[in-house]
């Protein structure tokens, strides 16, 4: 029988706050797709978005938060969550000492509740500056929980989804994530909840194999890829060089695998309409 890594304790919600991860940023950036030399300020500006070629930079969580929620409408939950390093795993806990210490988070999801256009939702966004997102048992244990406070106050949930995988470190108990948040997604659909992922840049291994691809409605953002296993293992599988596009939002949406690709200015609409569209009535406060 596993052991109960996280107790059901009753914690607050709290306002998010500005983390010590989010430091102020230097004078220019330099675009990883085309080069181009930025001001770091306009960058920021244009939500961390190319203005020559349009490639969408990766985006700490409680930024893409506050892109997308109401102002000061966010409200965190289980924030408290730390792994309980189940395997002992020599480097582990000094590893995540360090992230925590560098971004300010607990782990690499952020979740909670918010509203978009006045709109009540549950919200979950992963973070790639946290060992590339990787999915271990806080990752599983927080969306689980996030699922059933959503099913518990009929709300939709909105996940923004971006990992490397599962986490090494933590052997099979990341894997069994996989399966425990399909199934309280599952869970929440059986009760009549909306489901809507976006996927960014990466959302690749068992995320992608189980609850990134489970969303009623599954947008993602221009670029982003999207995948399970790596090119080269794919291409030292099969025989066949793959299409350069191959793994990309766009290809992704080509074949019928999401609905579609929408830019970061337009994401926060976006999820407003869809929310409206199905039903969801815009309130003001709590």
């Amino acid at each position: 029988m596993l052991i109960d890594l996280f107790p059901k304790t009753r914690e607050n919600s709290r306002q998010i706050k500005s983390k010590a991860g989010e430091k102020d940023s230097p004078v220019s950036v330099v675009c990883k797709k085309c080069g181009a030399q930025l001001s770091a300020a306009k960058y920021g500006k244009n939500l961390y978005v190319c203005p020559t070629c349009g490639a969408h930079g990766r985006l700490l969580a409680r930024t893409r938060i506050r892109q997308i929620a109401d102002r000061d409408s966010f409200h965190e939950l289980f924030g408290s969550l730390q792994t309980a390093d189940p395997l002992n795993f020599e480097g582990y806990a000094e590893k995540i000492a360090a992230l925590r210490e560098k971004t300010g988070m607990n782990d690499a999801v952020v979740t909670g509740t918010c509203r978009i256009g006045g709109m009540k939702t549950c919200i979950g966004v992963m973070d790639s500056h946290f060992m590339m997102a990787s999915m271990g048992s806080v990752v599983g244990e927080k969306l689980t929980r996030l699922f059933e406070y959503a099913t518990e106050h009929a709300l939709p949930v909105i996940l923004f989804t971006c990992s490397g995988g599962a986490r090494m470190q933590e052997g099979m108990f990341s894997l069994l994530q996989m399966a425990k948040v399909s199934g309280a997604a599952a869970r929440h659909s059986e009760a009549g909840g909306l489901y809507i992922t976006v996927l960014t840049d990466p959302t690749t291994g068992g995320v992608t194999a189980s609850f990134a691809m489970l969303g009623d409605i599954i947008l993602a953002e221009p670029g982003a890829t999207v995948g399970f296993a790596g090119r080269r293992v794919i291409e030292g599988t099969i025989g066949e060089k793959l299409p350069d596009e191959f793994q990309s939002a766009e290809f992704v949406l080509e074949h019928g695998f999401c609905d579609a690709i929408v830019p970061r200015s337009r994401m926060k609409q976006t999820l407003a309409d869809l929310l409206s569209v199905h039903g969801c009535k815009a309130k003001r406060g709590e």
